[in-house]
């Protein structure tokens, strides 16, 4: 069998196989294996993003049933919400969470997507998508102003006409304003990017021109840009 065409096929079939899982699995575990995993508390220990201080300020009575005060505690709490209902709505299959270094996605997102960017609990279970129906989201924290993502929660074709997203409007209580779930999940979308040294400026728009090379992990908030859409 083995000295047929069959064979030879079967045997390099079986081999590169082995090669990928060696390349694409086994060789990068154990280069990140001992790597540190940042906790949901490490992660706003390292700065309360200024949406999170918005939602706040633009709704204290319903902020202050939700989360009570601004603080390291209520934004971790609203972080780790945010990525449950992330992925208990499936925002994954239709939104990415991974910049790959073809097609110009860099021009279009933002830098390409680093392992270190990865190594913290809110990007537990990894987040790449299946398909891309709407936009990466890696870098859209920063990207658009938390009324945006308000709109688009409650009407996404109100702010893009030909979306074919659902509406989610039980992310608000029934008068209207962000519930619990909803403030979270903006919270989290917001938070995506913001680890990058260009938070917000992305694509080099920004106070400092444009930058080439993403710096990882550190976070550095800039002033918020013009609010989109």
């Amino acid at each position: 069998m083995f000295e047929s065409k069959a064979g030879v096929f079967l045997i390099a079939g079986i081999g590169f196989f082995a090669l990928s899982f060696l390349v694409m699995g086994l060789l990068p575990w154990t280069i990140y294996y001992n790597e540190p995993e940042l906790t949901v508390e490490q992660i706003a220990a390292k700065g309360i993003l200024p949406d999170f201080v918005d939602l706040a300020e633009r709704f204290p009575d319903q902020f202050k049933d939700h989360f009570g005060e601004v603080s390291e505690k209520s934004f971790a709490e609203a972080l780790a919400l945010g990525h449950q209902v992330y992925v208990a709505e499936a925002c994954w299959h239709c939104h990415s969470q991974f910049i790959r270094p073809v097609s110009n996605e860099d021009l279009r997102w933002g830098p390409v997507s680093h392992a270190l960017e990865y190594q913290n609990r809110l990007q537990r279970p990894v987040l790449f998508g299946t398909r891309r129906v709407g936009p990466d989201l890696s870098r859209e924290g920063g990207v658009r102003s938390n009324d945006w993502h308000i709109a688009h929660f409650w009407d996404p074709t109100s702010v893009t006409p030909s979306s074919v997203m659902p509406a989610y409007k039980w992310f608000f209580d029934a008068d209207g304003y962000p519930n619990k779930r909803g403030m979270a999940v903006i919270t989290y979308v917001q938070w995506l990017g913001s680890w990058l040294k260009e938070y917000p400026y992305y694509h080099g728009d920004g106070p400092s021109g444009p930058t080439t090379q993403p710096a990882f992990p550190t976070r550095t908030p800039a002033s918020r840009p013009a609010a989109a859409g």
